[in-house]
């Protein structure tokens, strides 16, 4: 929420670019030496529908259609209507067998008896008994179904057979079953749709328990992921022009993604995120002077929060967070001191994502010091995390009554209305905590933008034009009106302040490689230039190794240059440092859309170079 202004920005920078590019990141494609070329699907959006498994082929709506084959067929039916129907349809196996047998005496036939018959027979009765089976999958009797498709595959095996068979156990609720007939239709014909449409409607239904602990968990996470390939082929083989597959591929994406979230989530070690997104969440703070330690009766919890405060104006996150907690065990003299102590932890599991956990802390913060303004403002940033406008706004109003003239709480509530699309009330704030304070500089930005967002181009550019007076060594200001010029298209002037931004940054010798990251964005936009904006992202990430945003976009560069194996692998590691469930939803689902693609591309390499049609096409 608040405080993260600056990273936030540049974060949806990169998201929405996805967002609007994501018909086009369908079938994206390109030369991969181990696979021959390779693709990044992933999911199209449009209206969700499920994908049924399919009536049997050759059935109602399916089958022969010509008036010849019609006529053809009533002559025998009329034939084998005036045979005699106590004769072996085996008494003459070299004779006219179906102009002598009728349907009773065929669907009676022994598997033994159908493997006796001369070939050209077994093909001719196998026809007649899916025949049969399609009649009987059209009444809805299932178990006769199987049964004369089992005899139709007993006297000649066809994919078209046991992909019907599999449609009965469909029906039936056997998705096993329906697994290893397609298994078997995919044997004899690998692009055969409607058996991997069945087979991935199965896989599907056996993932349902997708967010279990356990080998559970991870059976049915499997069975998802065999899912999401089978509708990605399909997909793909039907040139993305089928809306259920597409809307299939989307659905099973959401299911695994958000279940394998969660249990990452329950299991996963907590860890801060990149020093980048914790400074920029402490800066959004004036600072305070850390908390005094009575010069009697001190306790050892004291001097080790003093550490705590001490590592943590070293940027050493890490060791503050140890040391806050070793503290907390310790024990403290008074009060003030434990508040200062829950305060600090309630800050970090914040910032790391544990928000229950984090409100734990401020709640304890204010019920040792309920004048602890600071920690009412933290607070609201939890409940507005939590999705609890209200408790939030009150949270506020506490703050407020304590203390009027505390600056951060207009600023922070400020940016509530402001990430709400308030921005004449975001605006009233920002400038009720510029009068009370008019060194911040992030109350006079975020106000600059805001201007910008109502439509006020003017009153926004002039704004910026004082505050790179009044702070023209702050490397915010330029890397805020960067954004802004980004916005409007003016790449060279967006260059040259975060150029500036950059040098800036680099004098503080400072971890804040946002600047970096959004001359990358324009390196990209403005000039296509993909390996000079994955360079300058390199060299962020050499600076900030964990940083989400330079992750995220060196990601979405190796998409772009149809480098999958290689985004796969920056997905992955966006996974690890995401912060909260959607973003890592969102990096688990680029991942497995994209390993999808690639694993389709080993499956059907003969299709590779129609793919890559496909994503010029659409780019």
């Amino acid at each position: 929420m608040a405080g993260e202004a600056t990273a936030s920005n540049t974060a949806n920078r990169v998201v929405h670019w996805a967002q609007n590019n994501r018909v086009a990141v369908m079938a994206l494609a390109a030369s991969v030496a181990a696979v021959g070329a390779a693709g990044a699907y992933l999911y199209a959006s449009g209206p969700r529908r499920g994908a049924a498994g399919g009536g049997a082929e050759g059935g109602a709506g399916d089958g022969e259609k010509s008036a010849a084959a019609k006529k053809k067929r009533s002559k025998k039916n009329k034939k084998s209507s005036g045979a005699s129907k106590g004769a072996s349809p085996l008494s003459r196996p070299d004779g006219p067998l179906l102009d002598e047998a009728d349907s009773d005496q065929l669907a009676g036939l022994s598997a033994e008896e159908l493997q006796r018959l001369p070939g050209e027979k077994r093909e001719t009765v196998a026809q007649h008994l899916k025949m049969l089976g399609n009649k009987a999958y059209s009444n809805k009797s299932f178990e006769q179904a199987v049964s004369h498709y089992t005899k139709a595959i007993a006297a000649a095996p066809s994919a078209v057979f046991y992909s019907n068979r599999a449609a009965c156990f469909s029906n039936m609720g056997r998705p096993e079953e329906v697994i290893r007939d397609c298994n078997e239709a995919l044997k004899m014909d690998r692009t055969y749709v409607k058996a991997l449409n069945r087979r991935a409607v199965a896989y599907e239904q056996l993932g349902e328990r997708a967010d279990a602990d356990g080998e559970e968990g991870e059976r049915a996470r499997e069975q998802l992921r065999k899912s999401l390939g089978d509708f990605t082929a399909v997909a793909i083989l039907g040139q993305f022009r089928d809306a259920g597959a597409t809307n299939s591929v989307e659905r099973v994406l959401k299911k695994y993604a958000t279940s394998k979230a969660q249990y990452t989530l329950r299991h996963r070690q907590e860890r801060l995120p990149s020093p980048t997104f914790v400074t920029a969440y402490l800066e959004a703070f004036r600072p305070k002077p850390a908390p005094a330690i009575p010069s009697e009766g001190a306790k050892p919890g004291d001097e080790t929060l003093l550490r705590a405060y001490e590592a943590l104006g070293a940027h050493d996150y890490p060791h503050a967070l140890s040391l806050v907690n070793e503290a907390i065990e310790q024990g403290m003299s008074h009060r003030e001191l434990e508040a200062a102590a829950y305060n600090l932890r309630g800050t970090f599991l914040f910032v790391i994502g544990s928000a229950q956990r984090a409100l734990a802390d401020f709640d304890r913060s204010t019920d040792l010091r309920p004048e602890y303004v600071q920690s009412w403002v933290k607070k609201a940033s939890v409940h507005m995390e939590l999705g609890d406008r209200d408790q939030a706004m009150r949270d506020f109003d506490r703050a407020i009554a304590i203390d009027p003239n505390d600056p951060d709480i207009y600023y922070h509530r400020g940016q509530v209305h402001f990430i709400l699309s308030e921005f004449d009330a975001a605006i009233a704030d920002y400038d009720k905590s510029t009068s009370l304070d008019d060194t911040f500089i992030f109350s006079q930005v975020q106000q600059a933008v805001a201007q910008y967002k109502l439509g006020n181009i003017a009153r926004s550019t002039a704004a910026f034009r004082r505050i790179l007076k009044a702070f023209e060594d702050a490397p915010e200001a330029y890397n805020y009106y960067g954004e802004l010029l980004l916005d409007q298209q003016r790449h060279e002037d967006a260059i040259a302040n975060f150029d500036k931004s950059i040098e800036l940054e680099r004098k503080r010798q400072s971890t804040n490689v946002l600047p970096m990251i959004n001359k990358a964005l324009v390196l990209f936009q403005w000039k296509q230039d993909l390996a000079g904006a994955e360079k300058l992202c390199q060299q962020a990430l050499e600076i900030d190794p964990d940083c989400d945003v330079a992750i995220a976009t060196v990601a979405q560069l190796n998409l772009q240059q149809s480098k999958i194996p290689q985004a796969i692998e920056y997905f992955r590691r966006s996974a690890e440092v995401a912060r909260t469930e959607p973003e890592l939803v969102n990096a688990i689902t680029y991942e497995q859309a994209s390993l999808a693609q690639l694993n389709f591309i080993r499956d059907f390499p003969e299709q590779g170079a129609a793919l890559s049609q496909m994503a010029s096409a659409m780019m």
